[in-house]
């Protein structure tokens, strides 16, 4: 079979790999459509994020939907032929926190894409059946893989608990952030504004239903903001872009005694918070770590109509041409949003 594999930064190359074999639990899955997502950018142009470095030739991908090719030993569905949506992280059920009901906090956790567990860009890859979700009609191969990142969204907006009438900004309008902007307004915001550095993506978030939206090398985001809620600030920011200067800039334009909720993915160590204001303010920060129980609640709201990820989809591309997919992405270029890549149909 085909496989996309990431042997060092920017060196993606198509490989003939064994068609893997599922063991007790597991199911085959046909890859169908698999989406380009921040964290896999990461991994392409840097070999790795954080401590988790590319080491040998590597799959990535974690966002994606499939077909049960076969099944395990053990396993009585889904049925051969049944499309899905998949979690991409394999919690071990066990330890303290997963007793606790957090398995994206997992002390055992292995994540596709994640080294030593593979990725979706590959024609089959083996995976836990539990971990499968099957597909309504309705749903799209390229909405399913969209599932993931709406999942994040969804435990974003349910971290923040948020009000019915509280507002709310989006400081990144990138695939994520627009899914949050979404969440969040169909969850009881009143109000949501959004920044960016490209205007496509902004166009997008007026779309959606953002209130205003703000080129942010254009004009100062605190000010912006502060002027739209009438000096008070908004009760909730969602930073979904790790730019350097947006962590400073969501504890400026919240209220006192609002919350962050921090999504972004930066590629330093580090984040850099304005200590007085933080903690003159009060605030509440609350780091966004993947999703957890999510994925029947996402595919109901996609199948409803509820939410908008088509939208987001703005490429599309072949396995064969998968680093072009992860060059644009990288880029930003010719108004990308989300791209996906069509594995198999």
């Amino acid at each position: 079979m085909k496989a996309a594999r990431l042997y060092g930064p920017r060196d993606m190359r198509v490989d003939d790999v064994p068609v893997p074999t599922p063991a007790p639990g597991q199911v085959l899955l046909q890859v169908l459509s698999v989406g380009v997502c921040g964290s896999g950018v990461h991994y392409y142009i840097d070999g790795g994020i954080g401590d988790d470095k590319v080491t040998e030739p590597f799959v990535i991908g974690h966002e994606f939907s499939a077909r049960i090719a076969a099944l395990g030993p053990g396993v009585e569905g889904p049925p051969v032929g049944t499309r899905v949506a998949v979690e991409p992280a394999i919690a071990c059920g066990k330890c303290e926190l997963c007793e606790e009901g957090h398995p994206n906090l997992c002390e055992n956790i292995l994540f596709c894409s994640t080294p030593p567990t593979p990725g979706a860009l590959q024609e089959y890859i083996v995976h836990p059946a539990e971990l499968c979700f099957p597909l309504p009609d309705g749903v799209s191969n390229d909405q399913g893989a969209m599932l993931e990142p709406l999942g994040i969204a969804l435990h974003a907006v349910r971290l923040a608990k948020l009000r019915p009438g509280d507002t709310v900004a989006v400081l990144g309008s990138g695939p994520v952030g627009l899914l949050t902007l979404q969440v969040a307004l169909i969850s009881g915001a009143r109000a949501a504004w959004a920044t960016d550095l490209i205007p496509e993506r902004l166009a997008m978030a007026e779309q959606l239903g953002a209130e205003g939206t703000l080129r942010a090398d254009k004009a100062d985001p605190v000010a912006w903001i502060m002027e739209q809620t009438g000096g008070r600030g908004v009760d909730v920011a969602f930073e979904a872009a790790w730019a350097e200067e947006t962590v400073a800039q969501a504890a400026y334009m919240v209220r006192k005694g609002a919350k962050l909720l921090m999504i972004g993915i930066p590629r330093e160590d580090q984040a850099l918070f304005p200590g007085h204001t933080v903690r003159r303010k009060g605030l509440t920060i609350k780091y966004v770590r993947r999703m957890k129980h999510t994925y029947p609640r996402a595919i109901a709201m996609v199948n409803d109509g509820l939410i908008d990820v088509d939208s987001l989809v703005t490429h599309h591309y072949p396995l064969e041409r998968v680093a072009e997919a992860y060059d644009l992405v990288a880029s930003r270029e010719d108004g990308v949003m989300k791209v996906i890549v069509e594995v198999g149909k």
